[in-house]
């Protein structure tokens, strides 16, 4: 996987760069104090992943990450852990705690590494018509077009479909969005995904899908609006 790393404090670059050196399957391909000087390479570099800090002068890395059309896999490092709970709304791989040891970081490592590899086990173009779905000890199957959209409640997550409702009682709103093909579905709130076909219309707070209604969270609405 090819990676950069962000961070104001050039000491924090030198641990990751100590660290991803022992990383056989991440290439680090720049290490950037400035994160507009990183925005660019962005721009005109392939990039799967970038280790980022969160707190920053100019930008944030939440704010810098929300500027993303097609974000790579983020990996946030910190020495707050206030901003962990957002971090993981906006679906990062991993959220290391400064300092970090080598053990720690692997571990975000092998996280990414999973992720990518999930990613990329389909030809982009071998866009699957249908899932199966887990419900209890039985594969249910659901047409890819009639999902509505997703709706995670507790340990379950909530398949509305055109004619009714479905209930997964064994898969996570993260991992049914692996399972989908990423330009048709969008997420609006940390607890929502819904098919971008079937919206119908959307303010500033929610999404209209037939007759549902769906919230959108502030940290999502920036994406739905670029959509």
């Amino acid at each position: 996987m090819i990676a950069i790393a962000i961070d104001d404090e050039p000491i924090a670059l030198d641990i990751v760069r100590a660290h991803a050196q022992k990383v056989s399957f991440i290439q680090m391909d720049g290490y950037f104090t400035n994160a507009f000087e990183a925005l660019s390479h962005l721009q005109h570099n392939k990039v799967d992943l970038i280790f980022l800090d969160i707190k920053m002068p100019d930008i944030s890395g939440i704010d810098f990450m929300n500027s993303l059309v097609n974000a790579p896999m983020v990996v946030f490092t910190t020495a707050y852990s206030e901003h962990a709970v957002k971090s993981f709304e906006l679906n990062a791989v991993d959220y290391l705690l400064k300092p970090f040891s080598l053990a720690r970081f692997l571990k975000a490592c092998n996280k990414a590494l999973e992720l990518y590899e999930l990613r990329n086990k389909q030809h982009p173009l071998d866009v699957p018509e249908s899932i199966f779905i887990k419900d209890g000890y039985e594969q249910i199957k659901v047409a890819i077009n009639d999902i509505l959209f997703l709706e995670a409640s507790g340990n379950y997550i909530k398949i509305h479909l055109g004619d009714g409702s479905l209930l997964s009682t064994r898969n996570t709103i993260n991992e049914m969005m692996l399972m989908l093909p990423a330009k048709s579905f969008i997420r609006t709130h940390r607890a929502y995904v819904v098919a971008r076909n079937k919206i119908s219309k959307f303010d500033r707070y929610q999404v209209y899908i037939n007759k549902h209604i769906v919230p959108i969270g502030a940290t999502y609405s920036q994406c739905l609006n670029e959509f």
